[in-house]
């Protein structure tokens, strides 16, 4: 299984950012994770992070042939980005959105993403760090069939 692992704006700035809200893990300490549990299971991961929404949709376009899945955490593009929206549901694979924080405890505009809806997309929030590695499990537990 082939995971594309997707981290949106000033995620490369955990551990750092408002570490009340956040934490202190930093973002390679998530990859470092994610790359120990997948190798338990002969998963392949790709790690792309960026704060900018094209970039982000050119990886989901250019990784669409290999990957089997994605994890992605697309920060605040999660409540405004149709177009990222669009690529997801144009590749049409599985994918896992993952946020460290629970949203729905969030100010108002963050308690909605564009992702919903999506039949192929399920979400895992306010568990941390931790919540990336339950998104790869998610992903590992149901292998090839639909979430």
């Amino acid at each position: 299984m082939n995971i594309l692992i997707l981290h949106g704006p000033n995620l490369n700035l955990l551990g750092e950012r408002e570490p009340a809200i956040y934490g202190r893990a930093t973002l390679a300490d998530i990859n470092v994770m994610l790359q120990v549990e997948a190798q338990k299971f002969g998963v392949a991961l790709k790690f792309f992070q960026s704060n900018h929404e094209g970039a982000l949709i050119d990886a989901i376009h250019s990784e669409r042939v290999w990957l089997d899945a994605i994890i992605m955490n697309p920060g605040a593009l999660a409540h405004y980005s149709w177009s990222l929206r669009d690529a997801v549901a144009a590749v049409g694979k599985p994918m896992v959105e993952v946020h460290i924080t629970d949203l729905s405890k969030r100010e108002e505009f963050r308690r909605h993403t564009v992702f919903e809806g999506l039949d192929h997309v399920r979400m895992i929030m306010g568990r941390g760090p931790q919540g990336y590695v339950n998104a790869l499990r998610l992903l590992i537990d149901a292998g090839q069939t639909t979430l």
